[in-house]
């Protein structure tokens, strides 16, 4: 079972204002450029024109993190995928990279510094990739 969703956004990499308008778009469960515009400025410190809104909506949109329906007079932003879709992709992204540059000398000259929690969480991996091992050779 995978958790990856079959749609991934083209970019995933995402800039602080984008990933915090995305944010509240998960937290509402979709919202107009207005209402995003609104909670950024309920706090007294920030300032942000509509019109920055809009571009990073824009932005959001051609990366392949949402898409939008007119409602009336507005237009109505939806997220593509969840948070946890979200949280998924960028894991495998993250573990993919690392792999990359890695070799398992230097993954394991890490293991004296982890704590216990890590370690059990590294050997759970392990347990599962022996499984997932054994169901492939068992279907060949």
């Amino acid at each position: 079972m995978s958790f990856l969703p079959k749609y991934q956004p083209e970019k995933l990499s995402l800039g602080f204002l984008e990933k915090e308008i995305l944010n509240i778009i998960w937290d509402f469960d979709g919202a107009t450029a207005k209402n995003i515009h609104e909670q950024i400025l309920n706090d007294s410190q920030r300032e942000l024109a509509y019109a920055s809104v809009m571009t990073v909506l824009q932005r959001l949109m051609k990366k392949g993190w949402l898409t939008y329906e007119k409602r009336g007079r507005a237009f109505y932003w939806q997220p593509l995928v969840s948070r946890q879709q979200a949280q998924a992709i960028k894991s495998y992204e993250q573990l993919n990279n690392f792999l990359a540059i890695s070799n398992p000398e230097v993954v394991a000259s890490f293991a004296g510094d982890l704590d216990s929690h890590s370690i059990e969480q590294i050997e759970a991996i392990a347990n599962r990739l022996s499984e997932i091992r054994q169901q492939r050779e068992g279907k060949e």
